[in-house]
C-alpha cells in the first residue's frame, strides 16, 4: 500500500527541484512561474511578481498545450517549455509536476523547494494584493 510520503519520495525522484533563487532565475529567462496556492495565501501572503496564479483543480487542464484551456503564456503544442510549479511549502508541487508530467509528457517541469514559504524567506521579490 502507498502512502502520501511514498508518492512524494517518488515523484522527487522524478523531477527537478529548484531552490527558491535557481526558479527566480528560470523566471527572468522565461520559464512559466505557476502558483498553486489557494487565494486565501495569496491575498494573506502575498504573490511572487510574473507568477501565474492556477487553482491545482484546473491545473491539467491549463497546462495541457493542446487545450483550448491552456495559459496563454504556453506555447500551443510544445512540450518543452520551462515550467516551474510552487506552492506554499513544495509538497502539492512536487506531487503536481510529476503528476502533470506523466499525464500531459510535458518535459521540462520543475517545483520549488519549500515553495512560497521558502521564497518570501529568502528574501525575494512578493507583492501583497488587496482582499476582495
Amino acid at each position: 500500500m502507498s502512502t502520501v510520503e511514498s508518492l512524494l519520495d517518488d515523484a522527487r525522484t522524478h523531477i527537478t527541484r529548484y531552490t527558491p533563487e535557481e526558479a527566480a532565475a528560470a523566471l527572468c529567462r522565461g520559464a512559466l512561474l505557476v502558483d498553486l496556492r489557494p487565494v486565501e495565501y495569496r491575498w494573506r501572503f502575498g504573490e511572487v511578481p510574473g507568477a501565474i496564479a492556477v487553482s491545482r483543480h484546473v491545473l491539467e487542464w491549463r497546462l495541457d498545450v493542446t487545450s483550448e484551456h491552456r495559459l496563454a503564456q504556453l506555447r500551443h503544442g510544445e512540450s518543452d517549455q520551462e515550467i516551474v510549479l510552487m506552492c506554499n511549502e513544495g509538497y502539492t508541487s512536487s506531487l503536481a509536476a510529476y503528476q502533470v508530467m506523466r499525464q500531459l509528457s510535458l518535459t521540462d517541469v520543475k517545483d520549488v523547494a519549500g515553495g512560497f514559504a521558502a521564497w518570501q524567506a529568502a528574501g525575494l521579490p512578493t507583492v501583497r494584493r488587496l482582499a476582495g
